[in-house]
């Protein structure tokens, strides 16, 4: 084995100078998932040499003194290096390739698009078990039923047997009477040992045949009336399911895209076709599950990070044979293979989850356009407030755009009130009219969703006599106060500590918690409003698998009065007796540095407003801030999203902002602060020579985070009016960056489209 000489990582394309080789002999070029810009070749053994070889498959190579999985990328005639000095491959993993001829150009244009190593790239596009080596073999599943007996046997009688009593109370609670084994791994792990136990009390039953879990329920959900403007969609959209088209279903909140989702979906059921449906966030998915299992008898494949390996595994098995029909999953899911694609939906689209930040930094909307466009089919990007991209895409009419102005049903649109805090009296956040507001809807026997994008007790810790603040010392950022665990806690390299009793500089027992948190909020509720009933859903209260779904359940069962969270309330969730949601700061998005900022903080606002005013109940949203006279707010609030949009569209525009312009952005960080600065400034200095007309660079800077779990970070922004211009200096950089010598000693990315300037 050797690798081939340094490439242009645009191309990834090799022009060796060849040597003779033996006739017969054959040479396999792999791609291995380790971040350099190379290809690596490698005999092929006679032992190999008549099975059949195909781009994708999975091999196992020697590379130094180890055995890896790569994939097989060419196959060659001649290498530039001697044939004696070549390795063998070990063994083919695969009898097939795994991928179609779609899948493995789609992973090759993303590699050149966002020019990141293709061994990575290939190796993002398989679950964790198949990257290891695992066998493809999908394996057969089990399936359990509740017995007649089990469907009406009370729960309680099991009270000296808690797991199984509560197993036995979450099947009866779901809609469906046939589970899975993912099912009863999101409820209960591990669950064998109790479902044993429920089956010997003749209370469940295993089914062998997956026919009958096909037939979920004996009838399935039957669709909803749409309304005109639905209609229109569906029907639109239904006309030209057999071409490649991107429609942005631009909804209100609540304004039933999903109806018009799965009306659509069925139609490409029909049509005997798959469906891919990308959501931004985990907390999303048990939701549209269960809503989607109620209307549809097929086998539904879920796919995100919080299920285990071996479900990912099952789940991109059963899409690549074809044995599902719909997989519903996070950005992960995107490279997933299909056997018959028939139609992909992004929802929520604006997202910025659906951009990974680290690794290979691709953008699932993206790639999930161009993935839609080989296979020559429509995609849908849903959302109440898409992207300033998107918009402009309509604009220039690379998609079309659908509206759905109203609320379905009898809801309509909340009211908003901007409440100004200036001056006015606050408990832990909270003015004297919200309370109000909040007593007067609680009395009415309606819930109260609560939003502050901040978790943790309290963002810092101060000490009232000395000024001292507890600060990270691996980063440039303050310890965030836990209180329930008595810890500080950095949210950006996750050192923590104990909760210190006395300031360490001045000794003095005068340590005060500074800001507000979800946690600090909780507990005054809790304090104003004892005999009501609280939920706060943060990363810290839904750690635990099923913790999510469990509150989610318990505030549909109107189990809950009042709803406290952070960004993971603001999407997609039904609560249909939530008439007041409040946003208790809403000012810190008003002035970042980062031209986003308005744009992130206008869609949380309008998303956030959405959870009020459902159903027929009307709906009410409070804003608190400082800051009541400020244009954007101004402008959302008297005339909706879509002004703003505009108006946000055209200062971009006149600042040669994307989408008006393309950025790439170079971050490098080593635990010498000069390093990744000199590495930068040599870097800028190439591209400028390099540099077209519109062409220009920016920096190299600190990072806004300039420290960071003990590494100190730099970056450099390129921009270029057209994309060409700035693609041709990247196309050229690259390959000059290793004459740097300051590479080795730096870690370095490159993000392509970035979407958080950090």
């Amino acid at each position: 084995m050797r690798h081939n000489s340094s490439v242009n990582p645009a191309l990834l394309t090799i022009h060796p100078q060849s040597y003779p080789q033996p006739e017969l002999m054959k040479i396999a070029r792999v791609a291995l998932a380790i971040p350099v810009y190379r290809l690596f070749d490698y005999v092929i053994p006679e032992a190999l040499a008549e099975q059949r070889l195909e781009i994708g498959m999975r091999l196992q190579v020697p590379f130094g003194p180890r055995q890896k999985i790569g994939f097989l990328i060419e196959i060659a005639s001649s290498s530039e290096w001697a044939i004696e000095k070549l390795k063998p491959i070990t063994a083919l993993i695969d009898e097939s390739t795994l991928l179609s001829e779609l899948d493995t150009e789609l992973l090759q244009w993303a590699s050149r698009y966002y020019y990141h190593p293709l061994g990575e790239v290939f190796n993002t596009a398989f679950p964790i078990a198949l990257r290891k080596g695992k066998a493809s073999a999908l394996t057969i599943p089990k399936y359990f039923a509740l017995t007649p007996e089990g469907l009406t046997f009370d729960p309680t009688l099991l009270k000296r047997a808690p797991k199984q009593q509560q197993l036995l109370k979450d099947l009866q609670a779901l809609a469906t009477k046939v589970y899975s084994e993912t099912i009863l791994a999101e409820i209960l792990k591990p669950w064998q040992s109790t479902v044993t136990s429920l089956i010997q009390k003749s209370l469940l039953v295993e089914i062998e045949s997956p026919a009958e879990f096909e037939s979920i329920s004996s009838t399935s959900q039957k669709p909803l009336d749409a309304n005109s403007e639905q209609q229109h969609a569906i029907e639109q959209i239904c006309a030209n399911l057999h071409k490649f088209q991107v429609y942005l279903l631009e909804g209100v909140t609540g304004s039933g895209k999903t109806e018009v989702y799965m009306q659509i979906i069925q139609t490409v059921l029909d049509a005997g076709q798959q469906v891919l449906v990308l959501l931004p966030e985990i907390s999303l998915t048990p939701q549209l599950e269960a809503r989607f299992k109620q209307r549809f008898q097929v086998p539904i494949a879920i796919s995100h990070s919080g299920l285990t390996d071996t479900q990912r595994h099952s789940a991109w098995l059963q899409m690549q044979q074809g044995s599902g029909r719909i997989l519903l999953g996070t950005r992960s899911a995107l490279f997933t293979p299909l056997t018959n694609p028939g139609l992909f939906i992004l929802d929520e689209e604006h997202d910025s989850s659906f951009k990974q930040q680290e690794g290979f930094r691709f953008s699932a909307r993206d790639v999930a356009i161009m993935r839609a466009k080989a296979l020559n089919i429509p995609i849908i990007l849903g959302s109440a407030t898409p992207s300033l991209e998107s918009i402009e895409n309509v604009n220039q009419g690379r998609y079309q755009r659908l509206h759905l102005p109203q609320r379905a049903g009898a809801a309509i649109e909340p009211s908003y009130i901007i409440m100004d805090i200036r001056n006015k009296k606050l408990q832990e956040g909270l003015s004297e009219p919200l309370l109000q507001a909040i007593k007067d809807t609680l009395a009415r026997q309606e819930q109260v969703l609560i939003f502050l994008n901040r978790r943790g007790f309290a963002p810092t810790l101060i000490c009232h006599y000395c000024g001292w603040i507890a600060s990270c010392w691996q980063c440039d950022a303050n310890f965030v106060i836990h209180y329930d665990e008595q810890r500080l806690t950095c949210h950006h390299c996750g050192l923590n500590q104990a909760l210190p009793k006395e300031c360490p500089s001045c000794h003095k027992r005068e340590l005060k918690p500074l800001g507000l948190g979800t946690e600090r909020v909780e507990k005054v509720l809790n304090t104003l409003f004892p005999d009501k009933r609280l939920v706060r859903l943060d990363r810290d209260t839904t750690k635990t698998k099923g913790a999510l779904e469990d509150y989610l359940q318990q505030i549909n069962d109107h189990e809950v009065d009042i709803i406290l969270g952070t960004q993971m309330l603001a999407k997609g969730h039904h609560f249909p007796n939530v008439t007041l949601v409040a946003l208790l700061d809403v000012d810190s998005g008003l002035f970042s540095v980062d031209f986003h900022a308005p744009e992130r903080l206008a869609q949380l606002i309008t998303q956030v407003a959405g959870r009020a005013g459902r159903a027929q109940k009307p709906g009410k949203v409070i804003l608190q801030t400082r800051q009541p006279e400020h244009p954007m707010l101004q402008t959302l609030i008297r005339q909706g999203y879509a002004s703003f949009a505009k108006l946000a569209l055209a200062e971009r525009k006149l600042a040669k902002l994307p989408p008006f312009s393309h950025q790439a952005l170079f971050r490098a960080s080593a635990t010498d602060a000069k390093l990744p600065l000199d590495f930068l400034l040599k870097a800028a200095e190439i591209a400028k020579q390099l540099a077209a007309q519109d062409f220009t660079v920016q920096g190299p800077v600190t990072a806004p985070m300039a420290r960071r779990a003990g590494r100190y970070h730099y970056q450099l922004l390129f921009q270029a009016e057209h994309r060409r211009n700035l693609r041709y200096v990247l196309d050229q950089l690259l390959p000059q960056l290793d004459t740097i010598p300051e590479i080795k000693k730096v870690r370095w990315s490159i993000d392509i489209d970035p979407i958080d300037l950090y």
